[in-house]
């Protein structure tokens, strides 16, 4: 099933898609003691976990030495598809339930990732600063927002500036509105062809 990044992204060294394809046995072996992600998307793993993950890739490459917080990383999505993708790349991954970090610092051990710190403890808990911070629909833009204050550095050395990679779906007028917020939106079937992208985005926010 990792086909369906090789078909997005072609250019992944030998090391990568074996990354990649251990994925799949490595959650159904620590979904099964420990529910991270749910019956019905476990078996549309690379789909509705790993490629939407990536779709952050397709905004943003990540330049060498970058570090990105995942916030509410939950069983490690956006965060361990985009640390195989990015091994030059530092990602720190929170979560305030510790039960799931526990599965994200498993499956790194299992993938022999390097460039990946899971933590359990709350967003506002975390002192240092990083280039980006990415999520994937944890909460509503306005709350999430103020989480990342004082968290993102302010040398920018990407095409777009520091900022916030936010994995969305769905109208997201209203709730943009009231975060009052600069933003821009990537659809995702401008860059996956897939049924399940249709309402899915990436909302990019810079620093404020």
């Amino acid at each position: 099933m990792h086909r369906l990044i090789t078909k997005y992204f072609p250019n992944l060294t030998e090391k990568q898609k074996d990354q990649f394809a251990q994925l799949e046995p490595l959650y159904k072996e620590w979904n099964a003691q420990i529910n991270v992600v749910s019956r019905k998307d476990i078996d549309e793993l690379y789909l509705r976990h790993v490629l939407h993950s990536l779709g952050i890739a397709k905004v943003m490459e990540f330049l060498p030495e970058t570090s990105v917080l995942d916030i509410g990383t939950g069983g490690g999505f956006p965060g361990i598809p985009l640390a195989i993708l990015y091994p030059e790349t530092d990602f720190v991954l929170v979560d305030s339930i510790g039960k799931k970090i526990k599965v994200v610092n498993e499956v790194s051990k299992g993938l022999g990732l390097t460039n990946v710190t899971g933590i359990h403890g709350r967003a506002e808990e975390i002192k240092d600063s990083f280039d980006f911070i990415v999520s994937r629909a944890v909460t509503r833009m306005k709350p999430f927002y103020q989480w990342t204050k004082g968290k993102i550095k302010k040398e920018s050395k990407h095409p777009l500036k520091n900022g916030i990679l936010y994995l969305k779906g769905g109208d997201l007028g209203d709730e943009m509105l009231e975060s009052k917020l600069r933003y821009k939106l990537y659809n995702l079937t401008d860059y996956f062809k897939e049924d399940f992208f249709e309402t899915k985005k990436v909302v990019y926010v810079e620093k404020q």
